[in-house]
């Protein structure tokens, strides 16, 4: 039984709000329902259907979205770079975009020849 039946609702679309005005529940005349939970940053992390379908997201610090998933098993992760900008995008189909940095590596000649496992010397 939904919600709107257990009170006996008549008027749709029924919502439900939190203390900070956000939609946590809407139902249909019909019984279709959703209902979604919040973070303390105030964007959806969990969203479900009465279907069945859910769907749970992750956010950066700085509300960048940067994982989510669903029932269906499809996931996508991102990375941001401090300017909000999208670096890198992968999911679960396989697809992978990478514009991360590429580091360098830097060595100390010692650390050159432990790593190597070689004496060098550098020519003039």
């Amino acid at each position: 039984m939904t919600i709107a039946q257990q009170l006996k609702v008549t008027k749709f679309p029924f919502t439900i709000k939190d203390d900070k005005g956000n939609v946590i529940y809407r139902e249909l005349s019909n019984g279709y329902w959703v209902k979604r939970e919040y973070g303390s940053s105030g964007f959806v992390i969990y969203s479900e259907r009465s279907d069945g379908y859910w769907v749970k997201y992750e956010y950066d610090n700085n509300g960048n979205e940067i994982y989510w998933e669903t029932s269906s098993g499809l996931w996508y992760k991102y990375e941001y770079d401090d300017k909000g900008n999208q670096i890198y995008y992968e999911n679960s189909n396989g697809t992978i975009m990478d514009n991360r940095p590429k580091v360098v590596p830097e060595y100390t000649m010692e650390e050159l020849t432990a790593k190597l496992g070689h004496n060098f010397k550098i020519k003039k």
